[in-house]
């Protein structure tokens, strides 16, 4: 310590060894080994220095104390503060006291090194933390996927009792009120059935009788509800299910709880510990592998404690056994459940009990429209039961929800997503073809694929609780606003009592029309239904998460069908990011262009500045949406995406309302939408300069819009149109009626859909639903006749303006024409390694005997469907692309540090990480299109089909994709 060597040392004081009594330091901070020389110390904490008056007398002084000096204060776990065996300054008695400061350095050190220790201490504890709050989040789930049958038949259970202890039935919602009812003459008849079916002969027992035996009584009886009545509240008919259907939905959800209910016997004595432990003759092995079963759970090491059980799995039922074995069960359910009016409080009239379902045979059309009709065996509901039923929809068992912990990574067919649910990497429906190409592609081949899988499932989403409560609120009150249905029917129209049969036929008309809107509504209510019951499932979840897996093209989606992002603007509005970033001078920037996108009406197609414009000028009313979205102007109703936009509103006002709006954290995810996505796409393979412009490819002050576009061009056709003689011409007089009413969005789903394929039928339908909004035309069949007409013209304003992309959709349909002449089916591989086999194929009745009737069962045959394999395959192609472009992204975003969510052509990021993700967007764009795609398809074709001959490839122009990267407005 040079410092102190310069000071004068001309007279030293003496020193003495401490009292015996005084103690050292309990936490000292130096540990020094004992020297042959005096010490002085001094310490950081003495930071004012008080001379004395006389000159004082110090010992001599080394300059360095020890070699490992900066190395002990940098540890200061090893310090320790100065023992007995240490010199010490003398105390006032025998000498002045005199405070030394210690060298900058040396006090730097020491704090650095006590940072250090206790952030690492910190980090520790944090960690710790984190694991038990992990460890108690994974076992709330495992009980979620395990016991929520066990949950429900303990409910009725203790409900049972509570009725027979208060000698009075429990107040109930609805459903719940039938379902107790039910349950124990349900549950009475299962045991019966199954007791009759244990005593009978091996070989006079009934076929489904090995399966039946599988579960208790109880667990099958509340499975058997819950499924009946969740394809009721589906049904697209008025009360009626198929049998074959339902068959079928039973056996499956009982086959899937019966693996589950298997696998946890054997791993965790579940239910019957004491009973396995008592079997007599138990061998040796199996006792072994049962406890290394145990340990292995209790370690929570669960890939190992399936690969020991791999060998006890149970095989696949297959159709037919789920089948009879569901028919059985819905057999016992007509003759066991019942429901009764209300009863009449003059108690007049007699007892009205009658079956809550009933077994008969209806004829149903096969599909909208088609003359063709086929006689069905059908589950009928009483109406009573239907029509409580979209009032309690939150009170039904929802599988697959919402994961409290990240789903498993994924690794083969059938190995990722959840804990305990089955769950498979493709949604295959049963397809053979395509369920063979999966198991059998090498795992290395598809990790991208799992890659980009387990960063969709890694996003860690919340519920928006101030969105929700707007919604609660809205639904209480009825509903009928912010594209929430209307939660009452429409009135019947009463019979007139005119006998004129014109008035007859337009009563009947009219009531089959109110009959159909009520149907649709009753379908919407409990669907809206289902979603509010997750999100109130899920509000007070600190966060949780979605398993994706593919569909069978390969795009992603979340397995859980109802609250998710993918959904409508309902859920997207109560949807957010669990983990929110500082908005930043971008973040806030993007914030208001977001906005501005889901306001929508035309705004979304300004330049950016034309947005932010906007926003600034609606300040006052999106600061009244936000604080009174209920009672005050309400705005935000009149976005196109009302409760996204609200939920934007509250995001925005917070932020331009805090003292610094850079720095708020937000939450919210900002969507960057492909510009008609599936045109860009033909687009980049057919390298069409004209085409590119048009969808956004290229730069340019202001987005492209190529609805505006086609609307134009459609325009243009029917003006010429209604100045033909009418005599000559029949479109003339619906040129002239329709003229007025060419907008963007008459047009926009029909441009949306033709890249993937939409029919002449498809367009026609399309259209006659905006044009059913509009209501200028209430005639039913002047409307056919109008929609028929402009999806004519809209369809060849699409041919003129995109040549390039008709030639390539046609030469796809021609090489899948060839494929599919020799009977198979079109087969690819992705840009990232998935296979795709196209599964069109002719469907094989399979006829099976139940209880209740004859069964046929469609199966994969053996012949392809060679149309739908032509017509298909473009469209199919382009989702292929769009599927992996959103992949490719997602992992590049993940490797960059965003948050990312997907939706097929729709990209989602923190509002502060917008124009990083709109870079890796176009990155991965120009990537992917830099491979040769065609021509690695066309030379897969030619390898795989040797002896075919396939059409040369079309002409493609000379756009540069390089210039993609410059484009602003590829997703505007």
């Amino acid at each position: 310590m040079a410092a102190t060597g310069s000071l004068p040392l001309t007279q030293y004081p003496t020193y003495s060894k401490p009292p015996t009594s005084q103690k050292p330091h309990k936490k000292p901070l130096f540990s020094l080994p004992k020297q042959t020389f005096p010490l002085i110390f001094s310490f950081p904490i003495h930071r004012s220095l008080n001379y004395p008056t006389k000159p004082p007398r110090f010992l001599p002084l080394c300059d360095s104390l020890q070699d490992n000096i900066v190395q002990n204060i940098e540890n200061p776990k090893k310090l320790l503060l100065p023992n007995a065996h240490s010199r010490q300054i003398l105390s006032p008695e025998s000498a002045p006291r005199i405070f030394i400061q210690d060298p900058p350095w040396i006090s730097a050190l020491f704090w650095k090194g006590l940072y250090k220790m206790t952030n690492q201490t910190v980090k520790i504890e944090h960690k710790e933390i984190e694991k038990r709050k992990y460890n108690l989040l994974r076992r709330r789930q495992v009980k979620e996927e395990t016991e929520a049958w066990e949950k429900m038949v303990e409910e009725y259970r203790e409900l049972e009792r509570e009725m027979c202890e208060k000698k009075l039935a429990p107040n109930l919602p609805y459903v719940k009120g039938l379902f107790l009812g039910w349950f124990e003459p349900l549950r009475e008849a299962i045991a019966k059935e199954q007791k009759v079916q244990k005593g009978k002969n091996k070989k006079l027992r009934a076929a489904y009788a090995p399966h039946i035996e599988l579960l208790p009584a109880d667990k099958l009886a509340v499975i058997v509800m819950h499924k009946m009545m969740g394809l009721v509240m589906g049904a697209e008919e008025d009360g009626y299910v198929q049998v074959v259907q339902a068959a079928v939905h039973i056996g499956v959800a009982i086959e899937q709880e019966v693996r589950i209910h298997s696998f946890l016997e054997k791993t965790k004595n579940y239910q019957r510990k004491q009973i396995v432990d008592e079997v007599q003759g138990a061998s040796k092995e199996k006792e072994i592998l049962r406890k290394r079963v145990n340990s292995l759970i209790r370690r929570r090491r669960l890939t190992e404690v399936q690969k020991l059980v791999k060998n006890e799995e149970i095989k696949p039922w297959g159709r037919d056994a789920q089948a009879k074995l569901g028919s059985r069960l819905l057999e016992l359910l007509t003759e066991t459940a019942y429901v009764q009016p209300p009863i009449d409080q003059s108690g007049d009239s007699p007892l009205d009990v009658r079956p809550a379902f009933r077994h008969k045979f209806k004829t149903i059309s096969r599909g909208p429209g088609q003359k063709i009709k086929k006689r069905y065996g059908v589950i009928e509901c009483d109406p009573l039961i239907r029509s409580g039923l979209d009032k309690s929809a939150k009170h039904m068992m929802i599988p697959y929800v919402p994961m409290l912990v990240p789903p498993k990574k994924w690794k083969g067919y059938d190995k990722g997503g959840y804990l305990f649910l089955p769950s498979y990497v493709m949604r295959t429906h049963g397809s053979r073809k395509q369920q063979e190409a999966l198991k059998g592609v090498n795992v290395k081949n598809m990790r991208k694929v799992f890659e980009a899988l387990d960063t969709l499932g890694s996003t860690k989403w919340r519920v928006n609780n101030k969105v929700l409560a707007v919604v609660e609120s809205i639904w209480a009150s009825g509903g009928n606003i912010a594209g929430l249905v209307d939660r009452n029917d429409i009135p019947i129209p009463e019979k007139p009592y005119s006998e004129d049969s014109t008035e007859i036929q337009e009563w009947k008309w009219s009531v089959r029309k109110a009959n159909k809107v009520n149907r649709e509504r009753h379908s919407q209510r409990c669907d809206t239904e289902l979603k509010l019951s997750v999100a109130r499932k899920m509000e007070n979840e600190e966060g949780f998460y979605y398993p994706h897996n593919l569909d069978f093209r390969g795009r992603a989606y979340p397995m859980h069908p109802h609250l998710n992002h993918l959904s409508s603007d309902l859920c997207r509005g109560v949807l957010e990011f669990a983990e929110g970033r500082p908005l930043g001078r971008s973040g806030l920037h993007w914030l208001k262009i977001h906005l501005a996108n889901l306001y929508s009406g035309g705004v979304e197609k300004l330049s950016h500045d034309g947005r932010l414009a906007f926003v600034d000028n609606h300040l006052d009313e999106i600061f009244d949406s936000a604080e009174n979205p209920i009672n005050g102007n309400r705005w935000w109703l009149t976005a196109e995406d009302p409760f996204q936009c609200l939920a934007a509103c509250m995001n925005l006002s917070e932020a331009l309302k805090s003292t610094s709006p850079h720095s708020m954290i937000s939450y919210l995810p900002i969507h960057q939408d492909g510009s008609c996505n599936g045109l860009q796409h033909y687009a980049a393979l057919g390298r069409d300069n004209l085409e590119a412009a048009a969808v956004n490819l290229v730069a340019g002050e202001k987005p492209a819009d190529v609805y505006s576009e086609i609307a134009v061009r459609v325009h243009n056709i029917m003006k010429r149109d209604s100045n033909k003689d009418p005599a000559t011409n029949p479109n003339a007089l619906l040129a002239k009626l329709l003229i007025d009413q060419v907008d963007r969005k008459l047009v926009k789903q029909t441009v949306m859909t033709s890249v993937y394929g939409v029919t002449f039928v498809g367009a026609r339908e399309q259209i006659k639903r905006r044009l059913e909004e509009k209501g200028h035309i209430t005639d039913d069949r002047l409307l056919f006749s109008a929609a028929c007409y402009t999806a004519k013209v809209t369809l060849a304003a699409l041919g003129e303006l995109f040549q390039a992309a008709r030639n390539i959709m046609g030469w796809l349909g021609d090489c899948a024409k060839v494929i599919a002449s020799e009977n198979q089916p079109v087969r690819w591989t992705t840009p990232l390694g998935l296979p795709v086999v196209q599964p069109y194929y002719k469907s094989e009745r399979h006829l099976i005997r139940t209880t209740l009737q004859v069964l046929a069962l469609q199966r994969e045959g053996n012949s392809v469907e060679v149309r739908k394999q032509r017509t298909a395959f473009p469209p199919n192609f382009v989702h292929s692309l769009d599927g992996s472009h959103m992949m490719m992204t997602a992992v590049a975003c993940r490797d960059a540090g965003l948050y990312f969510a997907g939706v097929h052509d729709s990209f989602w990021t923190h509002a502060c990480d917008v124009e990083k993700m709109n870079l890796i967007l176009r990155e991965k764009f120009v990537e992917l299109y830099s491979m040769p795609v065609l021509e690695n398809l066309l030379e897969s074709f030619e390898t795989s089909y040797p002896t075919l001959v396939f059409p040369p490839l079309p002409e493609r122009g000379n756009f540069d994709l390089q210039t993609v990267l410059a484009c602003t407005f590829f997703c505007p």
